[in-house]
């Protein structure tokens, strides 16, 4: 069975940090005004402590960029962000940690997916919602697919991907069988290879370009098209 693979354009991944909502005192009733400050108390602290995060997260990138995760220390990140020890592991284990939770804040979860059609055996491919999650955390994912990122997290970012493609196929994965995942992965492997070349290139193409001859070579492949140069 010959399966085409095409791209599809993506929903917009949105994560919104609510905080509760503070209500205006009543100024004709004093009993109204018992525990206001406390709600303005708890939304100060509800904020420093993002932002704190924040702060430990940028200082440890600004030093992983340079620097393999193994040389990095969390006394060098706490000296760095400006906080002590104790404050660093309120929100994480250790620096292996804090490297996952920003990993897996950069990877898509299923439910954040765009939907992935298949009619007349071609089925879509979210390339397009990685580009969109690539320019948008550039800093991070050129670092993590770089020479000295995380060997990793190409196989996270598959892994992502890949169950919603085998539910979309159904009856046609399962009629391929193992040959279908060797498909999965060399169509992944060649869209997040190019995707991590571009990213790291100091001029690159075009976005649109380059969907544009993502696209074609994995329709028509690659000796396909130079033969028709």
């Amino acid at each position: 069975m010959d399966i085409t693979l095409l791209f599809s354009y993506p929903t917009t991944r949105c994560i919104v940090l609510a905080y509760p909502a503070v209500s205006r005192p009543s100024t004709d009733n004093a009993a109204a005004n018992v525990g206001f400050p406390e709600v303005l108390r708890v939304n100060k602290q509800s904020e420093t402590k993002v932002q704190t995060r924040q702060n430990l997260i940028d200082a440890f990138w600004s030093l992983y960029v340079n620097k393999r995760i193994e040389k990095i220390t969390v006394k060098e990140i706490t000296q760095k962000a400006g906080y002590n020890r104790s404050t660093f592991y309120e929100y994480f284990i250790d620096v292996y940690d804090m490297l996952e939770q920003i990993e897996q804040a950069l990877i898509p979860t299923l439910e954040e997916m765009p939907p992935i059609r298949f009619e007349e055996r071609q089925i879509g491919m979210p390339m397009e919602a990685f580009l969109e999650l690539y320019e948008r955390n550039r800093k991070y994912y050129a670092v993590l697919l770089g020479e000295n990122g995380d060997p990793a997290f190409v196989g996270k970012l598959k892994a992502s991907v890949k169950p919603i493609l085998r539910q979309t196929f159904g009856d046609a994965a399962k009629a391929e069988g193992e040959k279908f995942e060797y498909m999965l992965e060399y169509v992944l492997s060649a869209m997040i290879g190019m995707m991590s070349f571009w990213l790291n290139r100091e001029q690159p193409m075009d976005s649109e370009d380059l969907m544009a001859l993502l696209s074609e070579l994995t329709e028509k492949g690659v000796i396909q098209r130079l033969r028709t140069e």
